[in-house]
């Protein structure tokens, strides 16, 4: 026998941009977002602190070029040559997060 009964449930409506404080609402296709975390551990200068940022697609590549600019910078002298191009991409064509074509 199935008993049925009218539930309230909390739900994320709206996921806002960090930095910029755009909606990542894109109309038709739902939350569209990226998140950077942390969670320090045993012996860091930041024990136990967890952070999470979440970012917008224009404010996530504006992070990431930065940060393959500072990537840049650190081994400008070396002799490995680089290609960040890819620089954090692990997968492609994986619309629906099974894994798609690995980059590496």
């Amino acid at each position: 026998m199935k008993i049925t009964a009218m539930e309230q449930s909390e739900s994320v409506s709206d996921v806002l941009c960090d930095v910029c404080g755009c909606s990542t609402r894109v109309e038709g296709y739902g939350l569209q977002f990226g998140t950077l975390q942390a969670s320090w551990g045993y012996g860091s200068a930041h024990d136990g602190e967890r952070y999470e940022v979440h970012l917008c697609e224009l404010c996530f590549f504006r992070t990431i070029s930065g940060l393959r600019r500072e990537r840049m910078a650190n081994f400008m002298f070396s002799d490995e040559s680089q290609d960040l191009s890819d620089f954090g991409l692990v997968a492609r064509d994986d619309l629906f997060n099974d894994g798609g074509s690995s980059t590496s």
